[in-house]
Parts: C-alpha cells; structure tokens; sequence
C-alpha cells in the first residue's frame, strides 16, 4: 500500500511538475524575447542619437513657398518637421562644400562638425521681403554705413569696417568684383565670434520667382568666393521647379 502511494505521490508529482517545466519554459522564452526587443531598440535608437536629426534619406519632397515649388531630397533638409511635401513659409537646407551633397554616413563627421570641421553651408529659402539683394545693396545703403578705407581681403576682396552707428557690431562687409554679374557682397563676422562660429558670413541673393535664398558659410571658406559664390546658386536653381 506504502509502495502504492508513493507511486501514485511520484506520478502525481510529476505530473506537476511538467505544467511547471512548461510554465517555466515560456516565461525563459519571454525573457529572452523582451531581452531582444531591448536590444533591437536600443540599436535603432542608438542610430537615432548617433544620426542627430540628419538622415540619409534622398526621397525628394515638393515643397511650395509663394510662389515657388521646389523638389529637394531629404538629406539636403535640416529640419525633421520640414521633411514633408507641401506649402511652407521657409526652408532650411544643409549642405557639404565643395560637394554641395546632403547628410550622408560617410559625411556625418562633417556634418557634426566632428575635430572643428568647418564645411556645412546654410541655406534659406523665403519670400522676398526687401526689393533688393544684398549686391543690390551697396551702392545705396551699406556704403552710407561702412568706412571709406578699406583692408586688403583673401583672394581680391575689400574688407570694410562698419561704422559704430551702423548697428552692425563685430561685424565686416567683404566686397569682391570681377564676377560679371555685380559685386559679390557678404557680411562677415570679426574676431573671436568668428573664430567660434559654425557660418560667420552671410549673403543673400534673388532665386525663382519671388524667393530669397540666404546662404551662410564658414569664414574659412571667404578665400573661395569666386567658386563659392557661383556654385550655391547654380545648385539652389537645380532645386527649383520655377526659376526667374
């Protein structure tokens, strides 16, 4: 009876324990599935950190301002939000100088401007406001605000103090000629803010049909104006599906 009973007990135990096994079992499973969406999660949000926002997607996206339509890859769009078709009041682009490309893996270091590399250029796209550019400018506003001597710039240019009135502080107006196409006319920052600076110039140019395309550049760049200058805009107008 004694031997019975322990049998039964045995078969009863046993067949306890094999719901317990199982149990066990899928909850190991379980684990170890969570364990990898963990990791897989970690790895994709890794990507994202590591990205910072850029992405090396080339979908073009249509995008109008005013009048304007253009079509731009993503890569070439600063900003997430504005990776979309569309009508928008502006448009912030971000490219490599002198391949004028958009984010890509192989560019991230340049683009996170990783050892203080200085090659991203700026792009704005908006309506026009004021009725002349920035070249247009010269002759009937900056030359009333800057001094009369000017430095010997890099690569031809004059460098031009502004006056203390002129409201432009720690800032230098570089005026280069020789273009055929007017006088190439930046704003530039001076000193240590420049020397911290991302982009310390800045020009503006008339693009499309009613458009204003300001671009900023590292001063490093200032010595190559004459290429720099022609090849923005040449690339600003690749993107433009209306042209003036």
């Amino acid at each position: 009876m004694n031997t019975v009973a322990i049998s039964e007990g045995n078969v009863e135990t046993g067949a306890r324990r094999i719901p317990l096994l199982g149990r066990a079992f899928y909850g190991f499973a379980a684990l170890a599935f969570v364990a990898l969406c963990i990791k897989l999660a970690a790895i994709w949000f890794g990507g994202m950190i590591s990205a910072g926002g850029h992405t090396d997607s080339t979908i073009e996206r249509e995008i109008v301002i005013g009048n304007d339509v253009l079509r731009v890859p993503e890569n070439l769009i600063r900003f997430g939000q504005a990776r979309r078709d569309g009508i928008q009041q502006r448009l912030d682009l971000y490219l490599r100088w002198p391949e004028l490309e958009g984010y890509s893996r192989e560019a991230r270091d340049d683009f996170n401007h990783a050892g203080g590399a200085k090659r991203i250029l700026f792009l704005s796209f908006e309506p026009k406001v004021l009725s002349r550019d920035m070249s247009a400018r010269l002759e009937p506003i900056y030359s009333h605000v800057i001094e009369r001597e000017a430095a010997d710039g890099p690569a031809g240019l004059l460098l031009y103090r502004f006056s203390e009135k002129s409201g432009y502080v720690n800032e230098q107006l570089a005026v280069g000629y020789g273009q055929g196409t007017g006088p190439f006319v930046t704003r530039c920052l001076e000193g240590e803010m420049a020397r911290q600076s991302l982009a310390a110039c800045e020009r503006d140019v008339h693009i499309g049909d009613d458009l204003s395309l300001t671009y900023r550049f590292p001063l490093e760049l200032l010595p190559e104006w004459r290429t720099l200058d022609p090849a923005i805009i040449r690339k600003a107008r690749t993107l433009l599906r209306t042209d003036g």
